[in-house]
């Protein structure tokens, strides 16, 4: 557990030295390498593999068994990963349990930790933001999440304005309390935010950065100890960003940090029985989770995402662009991207259809544009391609085809991006429903039409679905967007004719609605919600009336 003395000493290097410690960063190394980083990003490969480790109670180790990763372009080993087995979960239970109910810190203990994070924060948004830093994550997200350089940048650069916002003394304002009055002289009683203590976090592969970051850093604010595991197919990023972050003044023990599958996950959770679990991903993992932690769990799951373009048309190129960009930037394999499109009648008399096709159509492995799908064989996405196309009236608009001249392997999916076009009479019906609403977690999307008339049945898919993650509702009629946003549940909905459903920065909430164990990410309100409770203090220090006697009794 973190020792007072230690922060204390933290502290103090932060205060005397300031930021001194990038001299060293500027110096210590040659001129390719980073301080922190134990693999070159550009030199993993079979002949070169990088090793990722585990963290435990301040101790990076290895594990009794290694899973070897494949490059998502070319089938090649070039990551081995220290994955725990169910034997080698012991150490992992006992550093969560040094951790007390109460926190590592709170607004009663260790106080000074808060701006200790602050200044962790700093240190790391700087890093961040020099050029050597970030494309060294940039590149490494892209070994193991491969998308286009700018759509790795962004989570790079999501991540760095994160840690801005929470330098100085950010951290402790998210523990802001307040008072209210009480009944007499001497009685206040108090709000206060406070820790859950030990906690665990388990983040997917499609963001190996942004997303642990952003949740990770938000449960240390609040004053927790949490366990941290990503999936082993992109570890690597996270294991590289908390050395950067160790290098920034993190103190070792504050976090663990575990490699291993699901069911040995799944079984140290039980044992160590977290105050709180934050989980990312699939819908039918979050609800399993959730029976088996008995409710002690956030989530930010699936999203079948969906956006209206409503009756005023205007800046086709414009809104066709965003649709391609929705759909199909990281191969669609955010759980934001654009699931279905409602297409106003007046929009099915332009372009837009045509312009959407072309755009994607520009895509290309080369450059990242469209590439690997992590999640889906090929074979499994051509397959629920060919069930769509049997419901009556439904037809390929473009895609629906596999990549061509590429090295992918066959564990993974190489799809080019496509779109189907089902009637919305045919969505509504039951034995259509579920299948045309399951999420492709790749470059797939479903397309439909309605009328002014047709509105209500739009609004009763949206309904009917199960998750409500993002949305958007591309209209300046602002009738219209009452309407529908009035009928509608998604958490993070974007409204307007520059309207999106992709897009997580730090400056807002990104997170479900419609589910009390809903989780959001980025913002102050999404750290207080997700990584701290409501504790009330009630002071009541007198003084007593004078000549007060003892009542009756009641």
């Amino acid at each position: 557990m973190y020792r007072f003395l230690a922060c204390r000493q933290v502290k103090a290097r932060a205060t005397h030295e300031g930021f001194g410690w990038f001299c060293s960063f500027n110096h210590s190394r040659s001129a390719h390498s980073l301080p922190f980083a134990t693999v070159e990003a550009e030199e993993i490969s079979g002949s070169q593999p990088a090793k990722v480790q585990n963290l435990v109670q301040g101790k990076w180790i290895n594990s009794s068994s290694w899973n070897t990763i494949v490059d998502p372009l070319n089938g090649e080993p070039f990551i081995q990963v220290a994955e725990v087995d169910e034997t080698g979960i012991q150490p992992f239970v006992e550093s969560l349990s040094k951790c007390p109910k109460h926190g590592l810190h709170n607004p009663f203990k260790s106080p000074e930790r808060y701006l200790l994070y602050g200044d962790i924060s700093a240190r790391a948004a700087h890093m961040l933001s020099l050029p050597k830093a970030s494309n060294f994550f940039t590149r490494l997200i892209q070994r193991v999440a491969p998308k286009s350089y700018q759509q790795a940048f962004g989570e790079v650069h999501v991540t760095q304005k994160f840690l801005e916002n929470f330098s100085g003394d950010q951290v402790r304002f998210l523990a802001r309390s307040f008072a209210v009055p009480g009944n007499h002289l001497g009685q206040q009683s108090h709000g206060f935010r406070w820790p859950y203590g030990p906690v665990a976090i388990v983040t997917p592969f499609n963001f190996p950065l942004e997303i642990p970051v952003l949740q990770l850093m938000g449960a240390l604010y609040m004053g927790n100890k949490p366990i941290l595991k990503v999936d082993s197919k992109v570890s690597i990023v996270m294991e590289q960003i908390l050395r950067m972050l160790h290098y920034c003044g993190l103190p070792e023990e504050d976090v663990d940090f575990i490699n291993s599958d699901g069911k040995t996950m799944n079984k140290l959770l039980l044992k160590a029985n977290p105050q709180m679990t934050l989980f990312t991903g699939s819908s039918r993992i979050a609800d399993k989770l959730a029976g088996d932690l008995k409710g002690r769990i956030k989530l930010e799951d699936a999203g079948f995402d969906w956006k209206i373009l409503g009756p005023d048309v205007q800046e086709v190129d414009y809104v066709a662009w965003v649709c391609d960009q929705d759909a199909y930037a990281c191969s669609g394999q955010k759980c934001s991207a654009q699931s279905i499109l409602f297409v106003h009648e007046n929009w099915s008399k332009t372009s837009l259809i045509s312009k959407i096709k072309d755009l994607a159509e520009r895509r290309k492995l080369e450059d990242l544009t469209v590439g690997p799908v992590l999640t889906f064989t090929t074979d499994a996405m051509l397959e629920h391609k060919n069930e769509l196309l049997k419901i009556s009236g439904s037809k390929l608009l473009f895609g629906g085809e596999e990549l061509y001249n590429h090295t992918i392997p066959p564990i993974y999916g190489a799809l080019k991006p496509t779109a189907i076009y089902v009637p919305l009479e045919e969505i509504l019906k039951d034995k259509n429903f579920e299948l045309v609403t399951r999420e492709i977690f790749g470059p797939f999307q479903i397309i439909t039409e309605y009328n002014q008339e047709q509105l209500p049945m739009v609004l009763d898919v949206l309904e009917r679905m199960h998750a409500h993650l993002t949305a958007a509702v591309v209209s300046n009629d602002p009738l219209f967007l009452q309407e529908v946003i009035g009928k509608s549940v998604n958490g993070t909905t974007y409204a307007g004719l520059r309207a999106r459903t992709t897009g997580a920065p730090q400056n807002h909430w990104f997170g479900p609605a419609g589910d009390p164990r809903g989780a959001g990410i980025g913002t102050p309100e999404a750290i207080k919600l997700v990584w701290s409770c409501h504790r009330e203090i009630i002071y009541d220090i007198g003084p007593m009336p004078r000549n007060w006697e003892i009542p009756s009794s009641t």
